[in-house]
């Protein structure tokens, strides 16, 4: 009897990694929108203006982490592509064409 381990991918992978990617503009939406809603709760609690720029500050802090977080998890995918035998040349030689328009 053999033990083996096969990596079986879900059936609808490219789906949910599409949603995934959709999801990140909306997160960035919604993470302005709430840090927007704690600075304007805190400015009608303590009266000082500039919790309300603080809490946009935590909103825009947390999108800009939801983007570091998208921009690794892509940075993951493409790391396996340097394997793949259509890539080779490109991982080996870098991503100069034969038609350099430049020139």
């Amino acid at each position: 009897m053999e033990n083996k381990k096969t990596e079986e991918t879900p059936k609808h992978q490219d789906k949910l990694r599409a949603l995934d990617n959709l999801s990140l503009g909306i997160s960035i939406v919604a993470a302005v929108a709430i840090g927007f809603g704690i600075g304007y709760g805190l400015k009608a609690w303590t009266g000082y203006a500039w919790t309300l720029w603080l809490g946009l500050f935590w909103g825009i802090a947390a999108a800009g982490l939801n983007i570091y977080k998208a921009y690794k998890r892509a940075q993951k995918e493409f790391e396996g592509l340097e394997n793949d035998p259509r890539y080779a040349h490109r991982a080996k030689y870098g991503d100069k064409s034969d038609f350099d328009d430049d020139e």
